[in-house]
């Protein structure tokens, strides 16, 4: 079942499309519009960013030994290291609403069945964060 959510109101929408930009074009300069959660937004974004190393590690431990993060499809990769950036450096924000916001955001951009397998690889992520900082 597809949702549609209007970029402009769902934050994890804006921080994939900010996020899926910087990937692609380095040198361009993250603008952030007006919005009420800009800072939640900005913080997420340029968290990520300097973390990408952190992120692609923690993501390779917590996912198997047969599983490769860097192949997955690129949009892929984002999503699921903004999701962990928030799981690892927001503690106050339930990784239930977490998870749901992503797969959530991931309507706007993914398939049902590739949605689907988001939601599995995020659970497990989250699972495994919270078991390993327990």
């Amino acid at each position: 079942m597809k949702s549609s959510f209007s970029p402009k109101n769902n934050p994890r929408v804006i921080i994939i499309q900010k996020l899926y930009g910087k990937y692609f074009n380095d040198e361009e300069i993250l603008e952030f519009p007006k919005h009420r959660f800009k800072k939640f937004i900005k913080d997420i974004v340029f968290g990520t960013i300097e973390r990408n190393e952190i992120l692609v590690e923690e993501l390779d431990k917590n996912l198997g030994g047969e599983f490769r993060f860097n192949n997955l499809d690129k949009l892929f990769q984002i999503i699921l290291k903004s999701a962990t950036y928030e799981l690892l450096y927001k503690p106050n924000v339930s990784i239930n609403i977490i998870i749901q916001e992503y797969l959530n955001a991931s309507n706007f951009f993914l398939e049902d069945s590739q949605t689907k397998y988001l939601n599995a690889l995020l659970d497990d992520i989250a699972k495994k964060i919270r078991f390993n900082n327990a």
